[in-house]
């Protein structure tokens, strides 16, 4: 350990044990850099490593022009059993860092994802979710001897199983058009604008992730001011992004090419001034509002009518915040909750959204008078 932050000290890079280099890139062996960095310090990590994808020969076009492909030297290793030491090496200095609570995202294909998976659980990680991330303008199979690759997958992992990792629930809901967020997600490839490029033309980085990707898994897993780590920073997707919204990085890359695009392109964005649009909005933690405090205030004073969004059900408000209706089960009473779910007949219901009431000629769910009455305590707070 002495002796490797020796060699990075020589080498120019920062090894301080007590406090982070947040918002910065380390140029070096991301081992060695990460060894250097102080333990349970990082809420999260995002990992592109390399995929080892054992390409073999040249890839051409149908009009034989040569396919730009990934041959660069940091994607070579000589076996699977020599990437499997690496995969493990950083790995454990990834939990070594991580915050009991925090966790961590790796990306891969087919050549190497299911290879992360293994040695995630053999480490202790505790897998939350695999995302699969389907492009939506893929690479063709050129030759026709396979499916068109048309995705990659995302590994999310806690630290352990007993991490209480943050998930913004709402936060992904509301991206969804609040619907819940499902583990396939239909996002592009990084072109045009976004795709950075060399003094010729060519792409900087061959595998530069879209910045979509990186926003959805920055707002999903962490809060404003969280440290993110990201040990294969490549041209620094992962820097611009938390920068957008809020949060500091930590980058560990070792090609100087790369490191150079990554800090044009983080020192060309302007962070937010306003850090309330960029905290999720959790609902779970907003003051809770009785439907009773809905009746009491005369919005919807008892005897109104209310009815699902395709007024197949109906109930009828009492003057104690309860609802009263009737179907071919017979009578019900109780809840906004427990009528809307009696009604149709399953187990639970959420009733700010099942029930609509009428207004001037318009339809609106429940809900906004209950965010209407949450408004008006935060404003007497």
């Amino acid at each position: 350990m002495i002796l490797a932050m020796k060699t990075l000290e020589k080498a120019g890079v920062k090894t301080l044990k007590a406090s982070l280099p947040r918002n910065e890139i380390l140029a070096g062996d991301c081992i060695e850099i990460m060894k250097s960095l102080p333990a349970r310090s990082i809420d999260l990590i995002f990992a592109d490593p390399p995929y080892n994808l054992q390409l073999g020969g040249d890839l051409t076009r149908p009009d034989n022009s040569k396919v730009a492909g990934v041959d660069d030297a940091w994607d070579k290793f000589s076996s699977f059993a020599e990437y499997d030491k690496f995969t493990k090496a950083w790995f454990l200095e990834a939990r070594r860092l991580l915050k009991d609570d925090g966790a961590m995202w790796v990306i891969g294909s087919y050549h190497n994802v299911f290879r992360m998976g293994a040695q995630l659980q053999d480490l202790g990680f505790w897998i939350l979710n695999d995302i699969v991330w389907r492009k939506t303008n893929p690479m063709p199979n050129f030759r026709g001897r396979r499916f068109t690759n048309a995705h990659e997958t995302l590994i999310w992992a806690a630290k352990s199983e007993n991490s209480k990792y943050r998930f913004n629930y709402d936060a992904m809901k509301a991206l969804n058009e609040d619907l819940q967020m499902r583990s396939d997600w239909t996002i592009p490839l990084c072109t045009g604008g976004e795709r950075l490029k060399k003094g010729d033309g060519q792409k900087a980085h061959p595998t530069q992730k879209p910045e979509a990707l990186l926003h959805r898994v920055i707002l999903s897993s962490t809060d404003i001011g969280d440290v993110i780590l990201d040990p294969f920073f490549g041209t620094g997707t992962t820097g611009a992004v938390a920068k957008k919204l809020g949060r500091d990085f930590i980058g560990i890359e070792r090609e100087k090419d790369y490191i150079a695009h990554a800090k044009e392109r983080i020192g060309n964005i302007k962070a937010g001034d306003d850090e309330s649009l960029l905290k999720p909005i959790e609902k779970r933690a907003e003051p809770r509002v009785p439907f009773g405090q809905v009746v009491e205030q005369g919005m919807l004073p008892a005897g109104s009518v209310l009815f699902d969004h395709s007024r197949r059900y109906s109930a009828r408000v009492r003057a104690d915040g309860n609802l009263v209706a009737r179907n071919h089960t017979g009578d019900h009473k109780g809840s906004i909750h427990k009528v809307g779910a009696a009604l149709q007949g399953l187990p639970s219901c959420n009733g700010w959204t099942f029930w609509h009431f009428e207004n001037k000629g318009k339809v609106w769910p429940i809900d906004v008078l209950r965010q209407e009455i949450r408004s008006q305590l935060v404003v007497t707070e």
